[in-house]
């Protein structure tokens, strides 16, 4: 097996579907992140996320989107009330396909059978999965569940340090997963 950590930030809200305007509750990925036990690191902003509703929630605002690529320099090819800041030019902003697409490649390429872990993970594995559509669109040798750091510290009376920043930050978060695993526990050599 080999380790992968992950974490996503995600947006849950409501969305109006056919043209009769029903209304369901829906997940959808904002930022994606794995750091794998070799080293290697995946990062990417879903361009196809929701803005529109993202702009309305305040603690996706104040918590999440400042750790966005922003954007840097000329700003006149921007429109600030559109794009809140977030850098669409960025090479890890990327379609929705595009990142599913990277994913499945990047936990492919170890030499063995992935295995996930994430804190909280419950929501982090629905959003993984749904990359490729439902449960039973997972691509071939991709794990269908996530071993969770929490539940594994409450079962086995371990501790899990505070992350010192860049909460909410999907790659830094990946990294303190794996930082947990590999340098609290001794899970990960």
């Amino acid at each position: 097996m080999t380790t992968y950590t992950f974490d996503c930030e995600f947006i849950e809200h409501e969305v109006r579907l056919g043209w009769f305007g029903r209304r369901v509750r829906t997940i959808e990925l904002i930022s994606i992140a794995f750091v794998c036990e070799d080293g290697r690191e995946y990062y990417a902003v879903n361009a196809d996320a929701p803005w529109k509703a993202i702009r309305k929630h305040k603690w996706l605002m104040d918590n999440v989107i400042p750790s966005l690529p922003r954007i840097h320099g000329d700003r006149r090819d921007h429109h600030p009330r559109r794009d809140f800041g977030l850098d669409f030019r960025n090479p890890r902003v990327k379609p929705h396909q595009q990142i599913a697409d990277e994913v499945r490649q990047f936990l492919l390429a170890g030499d063995s059978a992935p295995e996930l872990w994430a804190s909280y993970g419950a929501y982090d594995h629905v959003v993984h999965c749904w990359l490729y559509g439902s449960m039973v669109d997972l691509p071939e040798g991709l794990p269908m569940w996530t071993r969770d750091l929490q539940h594994e510290a409450a079962t086995n009376h371990l501790h899990i340090p505070d992350q010192e920043s860049g909460q909410h930050n999907a790659l830094e978060d990946a990294r303190h997963v794996m930082s947990v695993l590999r340098e609290e526990w001794g899970y990960v050599r």
